[in-house]
């Protein structure tokens, strides 16, 4: 007989005398927010309409769930949980659990108050992060939040702050060893696959750099999705730490620890609109940074056309503004603004990032852009690090003797690499290929970064790792008619077709020729 239990309120007060105890009905879905379906006629008996809130817990756990209503998927008195909210609570079917109506969470207020053009004070910015964290919010009232930071970027003390209640809310990584050295890139530039130079290159020479990375938000693959093709990335907050202190680097998913939990909240609603607010990318990299006690940080910030930084102003307003707030929270900074307009060498997408990286620790380097782009901002970080004058020489000279290329062999076989010969011929890609050719001679003028992804994310990255793009003309090549522009890679035929008939829609290649346009005598005389 099911125990009876009367629901209470926020307040402790009955809210009538309605059962609150039901049933484990699992759901097989997968949503970003903790979500449960009820049955309409417990959902009427309680006074819960779609999209209102309710704690659900067991035992000494507990969820606030979005609730979504039903006629037949689950019976009454029964409760559907997703995957998500099951394996949190650690239940499985017909385990019991209590459900309890919620009020709407206060930080929907503090939204609208951005919406309307209003700052946040520090306490209000630590209530609508922690509220961000234990999952109060609707991804709805979590859009609207993106939302106005998009539109209304908060202001360096509303960022300073937001980074400060992002760590607080969160983990924090301590170390045995110091300093601490860390490096990161704003993105928006293809085929960025640096950091899995930088790192080995760093730890080589003796220093410390636990690098947390994000995925993809709008690009063809972040570092985690690129690295993830040959070890593990989720790794425990205990794992970074021991990785760390005994191969002196590591390259981890900064979303499978529970540092900045908010921040990583916040990237999975940013991602399928594929946007990324300026204060937001501060204070996430910043929360980041200082989670894994960072004492120096060095920010790659990539400028050109079609890049999330398209010009030399707003590159230094990023590098003013990251130095500024990383003084107030305690980090030393110092940032690098890179080319960003073309491919960083020649391989877009993740298992073809770790092929070209490793072809540059190997000393077969495909393109000299990778190779360039990695020493000189590994060699910044030797000289912060006080190990050399010359960093650049440095880093050259750990590649050039195969010091670096057995650091990463290192580093990835403690994060349990997935093959024995960690090697660039190993690496698995996919297994449709097709070519991409140029109508016409000339020379490349220019390429279209974003096309480009689009067009590798058509073909199925990031999540297909197999999939992607290999340049073979780049920016000033001269090209003849029917010569080979790039190949689209993907594991699934269906997704190539896809990503070839949008290459031929959004043509990411501009080709001209020496004569730009041919004027008739005649005309000189109109």
């Amino acid at each position: 007989m099911k125990t009876e239990l009367n629901i209470m309120n926020d307040e402790g007060k009955e809210i009538g005398g309605i059962p609150g105890i039901f049933d484990v009905c699992p759901i097989d879905l997968e949503t970003g927010e903790f979500t449960v379906i009820l049955n309409r006629v417990d959902a009427d008996a309680m006074g819960l309409r779609s999209l209102d809130r309710v704690r659900i817990s067991r035992e000494q756990r507990s969820i606030t769930a979005i609730v979504e209503l039903t006629d037949t998927v689950v019976p009454p008195t029964s409760a559907g949980l997703l995957i998500k909210g099951r394996e949190y609570l650690g239940v499985k079917a017909k385990d019991r659990v209590r459900i309890t109506p919620v009020q709407k969470p206060h930080s929907v207020e503090l939204i609208k108050k951005r919406l309307d053009r209003q700052e946040l004070t520090a306490e209000e910015i630590h209530l609508l992060t922690e509220e961000i964290t234990n999952h109060a919010l609707s991804d709805i009232e979590l859009s609207a939040f993106v939302t106005s930071t998009y539109m209304h970027p908060l202001s360096k003390r509303e960022i300073k702050d937001l980074t400060l209640a992002m760590v607080k809310t969160g983990e924090k990584i301590e170390f045995d060893v110091e300093p601490i050295f860390d490096f990161h890139s704003v993105g928006g530039v293809p085929g960025n696959k640096v950091t899995l130079l930088v790192v080995p290159i760093v730890a080589a020479a003796g220093l410390y750099m636990p690098k947390t990375c994000s995925r993809a938000i709008s690009s063809a693959g972040g570092t985690a999705d690129i690295l993830e093709t040959i070890c593990d990335v989720t790794l425990p907050s205990h794992r970074i730490k021991e990785i760390t202190e005994s191969m002196g680097g590591v390259i981890s998913w900064g979303g499978g620890v529970h540092i900045a939990p908010a921040d990583d909240i916040i990237i999975r609603v940013e991602y399928p609109l594929a946007i990324d607010p300026y204060s937001q990318v501060i204070a996430s990299v910043l929360a980041k940074k200082k989670a894994v006690s960072a004492d120096y940080l060095l920010m790659d910030l990539p400028t050109g056309a079609h890049t999330k930084i398209e010009d030399m102003d707003k590159a230094r307003m990023y590098a003013r503004d990251f130095m500024e707030i990383g003084e107030q929270i305690g980090i030393h900074v110092e940032c690098a603004i890179t080319y960003g307009g073309q491919p960083v060498g020649r391989n877009i997408g993740p298992a073809l990032e770790v092929v070209e990286a490793l072809q540059v620790l190997e000393g077969n380097p495909p393109s000299s852009s990778t190779l360039e782009k990695g020493i000189s901002l590994a060699g910044i970080v030797l000289e912060m690090g006080g190990v050399t004058n010359d960093g650049k020489k440095m880093a050259s000279d750990l590649i050039k003797s195969g010091a670096a290329l057995d650091k990463f062999r290192e580093i990835v076989k403690a994060q349990g690499a997935y093959i024995d010969d960690i090697s660039s011929n190993n690496i698995k890609i996919g297994r449709y290929s097709e070519e991409f050719t140029c109508q016409k001679s000339g020379y490349v003028s220019s390429i279209h970064n974003k096309n480009l992804v689009r067009i590798a994310r058509a073909a199925g990255c990031p999540h297909d790792k197999y999939a992607g793009i290999v340049l073979e003309k780049k920016k000033g090549h001269q090209v003849d008619n029917g010569d080979v522009l790039f190949r689209v890679y993907s594991d699934n035929e269906q997704r190539l077709k896809l990503a070839m008939s949008l290459a031929k829609k959004v043509d990411p290649f501009y080709i001209e020729g020496m004569i730009l346009e041919t004027v008739p005598k005649e005309k000189i005389f109109l």
